[in-house]
């Protein structure tokens, strides 16, 4: 008789403020927990990450940093190394080249569809502290394909955008706070995966691209309708994701952004704009002061030079200005944004 399979596919993803309660989870954790466990948090894609590092000494099951290519074990702890994406494809760890995700990679979306497609009802997602909304597309398609959703209580994350976005994307099956996740969890390994729901071609097509095939529009095509917004990386065509909770949007090139992601970092191309309007408005100030001294100099030649810049500094100012103008008339606010 076979065996019932177990939900022992532990996808976890935090970013602000989530190393301590990854410490503490892991710590509650049991040696002998029946179930493999992965880790993403937004690492900057040049750092010396010490992550697996940090959590082996606090641990008591293994942690260490993924490897492309080394196969899943129980027990075990796989922490995502910088700058590629955690996937989990075959029974198989892979660290995916694709375009990067909500402005980050490795990035919590594409681990948690990756163990979606691989793994159905035996994955469970969650989604600890954090900024803006990664994680809450992914943790939509583990529980599309029969997997458990899982969220730190908003009151007890450090930064409560990322489990409150979780919340509003999916109908979770729990809700902890960080002193409790590990003995969930450790409950959850132990519980019948029961029956799955097959995966849509879309949901596969992502994982690829986050794999690193390439993308082009006629697969995006299938998966996504073009809107009027350009991608803020390569200033392609945005496609509005079908059917997405929460809201997304992907480029030709296969980068992606939840409609919360983009709209902060149109903010902060409004605060760019703004900064290089006072720096081109202080150009102009400057050359304006250095060609009055060369006319009372006599230097005839290097004032009209100095002029001629400053006329060409000061069209870079008003073009700049009418930039910011519209922007604040489209209601674009600045917001403080740390992943």
């Amino acid at each position: 008789m076979a065996s019932v399979a177990k939900k022992d596919i532990i996808a976890i993803g935090g970013s602000a403020g989530s190393g301590a309660v990854l410490k503490r989870l892991l710590s509650d954790l049991p040696r002998d927990l029946p179930a493999s466990v992965f880790v993403s948090t937004h690492i900057p894609a040049h750092a010396t990450s010490f992550l697996a590092e940090m959590l082996d000494g606090s641990a008591a099951m293994p942690v260490t940093r993924a490897v492309d290519g080394q196969p899943i074990e129980r027990g075990r702890v796989y922490v995502a190394a910088p700058d590629r994406h955690l996937l989990l494809i075959d029974g198989t760890i892979r660290l995916g080249e694709g375009p990067r995700e909500n402005m980050a990679r490795p990035s919590i979306d594409p681990l948690f569809r990756s163990a979606a497609l691989s793994y159905g009802p035996r994955a469970v997602g969650v989604v600890l502290t954090g900024m803006l909304n990664d994680g809450s597309a992914g943790l939509h398609a583990i529980k599309a394909c029969g997997g458990t959703a899982v969220v730190q209580h908003p009151l007890d994350a450090e930064a409560d955008q990322m489990p409150l976005s979780a919340l509003e994307a999916t109908e979770v099956d729990h809700v902890a706070s960080a002193a409790d996740l590990g003995h969930l969890l450790s409950n959850i390994a132990q519980s019948d995966a029961g029956a799955g729901i097959s995966p849509s071609d879309g949901l596969r097509l992502e994982v690829d691209i986050a794999a690193g095939v390439r993308l082009g529009s006629h697969a995006l095509k299938q998966i996504a309708t073009p809107s009027p917004l350009s991608c803020p990386e390569c200033q392609g065509v945005l496609s509005e994701v079908n059917g997405s909770r929460p809201l997304r949007y992907r480029c030709q090139i296969g980068d992606a952004y939840t409609a919360e992601t983009l709209a902060a970092n149109i903010d902060e191309v409004d605060e760019a704009i703004r900064v290089a309007m006072r720096v081109m408005e202080e150009r102009v100030t400057l050359v304006e002061r250095m060609a009055l001294d060369a006319r009372e100099s006599g230097r005839s030649a290097v004032a009209e030079l100095y002029e001629a810049r400053g006329e060409e500094y000061r069209r870079y100012a008003t073009t700049l200005r009418d930039a910011a103008i519209t922007s604040m008339r489209l209601g674009h606010v600045p917001r403080d944004r740390s992943i």
